[in-house]
């Protein structure tokens, strides 16, 4: 019996692949090509992955493009906060950075911000400031702590690893890991987790609370755009990963397009009016 059960555990652990990270559940994946339809009307390539946790099931129109991985751009900016607090490199939400005068990519960076400010508007440079004092050491520690997979770095890129070069992360493991932190499933301080939740929160009506983060990078000469979290409602909560590509987005349109799909998604699976 003992043979038997090394056996078995020799043989799962060999056939883990990108989506290894991700616990050992029964669930099932439902193809939803109406998310095409929505994607396609936008002009954007992509998915967008929802998971029902009540009957365990993930709807996309891809299943293929939401188990590849892709750099996380900006949703990065999860984990990252979380290794700040839970190492005291930012003490709370509250603390400010500082802006130095430099001229900005984005005029909204362009001032003093506060860490959940930093965070909604997605602050580039804070976040490199962080990464920075951060250090290699103690983010990798963490990032193997949290289970948060694909991502590559050294002292060179500790600023950027998550906006260029080989770090990836699949919509599915983002939405294992988003899952671990809104159940309380993670490593970390109640006090970090109810901090997170906050500064996540996007959008909150009698009928719904939307929570989640948004990343725009690069890839094979594309924009391509995330949107993850999850979607609180009164019967229950669903977590999703919507990621997309198109040339020569602007930031008129990309932002707006990766929350319409996604809501849009939501309305096809009567999540939301």
């Amino acid at each position: 019996m003992r043979k038997t059960i090394i056996l078995f555990s020799l043989t799962l652990f060999s056939n883990l692949n990108v989506q290894g990270q991700i616990k050992n559940k029964k669930t099932c994946e439902t193809l939803k090509p109406e998310f095409g339809t929505i994607l396609d009307s936008l002009k954007v390539k992509g998915a967008i992955l929802i998971y029902d946790l009540k009957d365990k099931t993930y709807y996309s129109n891809d299943f293929a493009w939401a188990k590849m991985g892709i750099i996380p751009a900006s949703t990065f900016k999860i984990p990252n906060s979380i290794i700040a607090l839970e190492t005291g490199v930012i003490r709370n939400d509250s603390v400010i950075f500082k802006w130095n005068g430099e001229k900005r990519k984005f005029k909204k960076w362009e001032q003093d911000l506060t860490f959940k400010k930093a965070f909604q508007v997605s602050c580039v440079p804070c976040y490199q400031e962080v990464a920075r004092k951060i250090g290699v050491k103690r983010m990798k520690n963490y990032i193997k702590k949290l289970n948060y997979p694909g991502m590559v770095f050294d002292t060179l890129t500790i600023d950027n690893f998550w906006l260029q070069g080989k770090s990836k992360i699949s919509q599915m493991q983002q939405i294992d890991f988003l899952e671990r932190l809104y159940f309380s499933k993670l490593p970390i301080s109640k006090r970090t987790e109810n901090i997170m939740k906050d500064i996540m929160l996007i959008e909150k009506i009698e009928s719904y609370t939307l929570s989640g983060k948004t990343g725009w990078g690069m890839r094979n000469e594309m924009d391509n755009g995330w949107l993850v979290g999850y979607l609180e409602t009164k019967n229950s909560v669903y977590f999703f990963a919507t990621n997309v590509a198109m040339k020569n987005a602007t930031m008129d349109q990309f932002p707006a397009i990766r929350m319409n799909a996604t809501k849009e998604a939501f309305r096809k699976l009567k999540l939301i009016e």
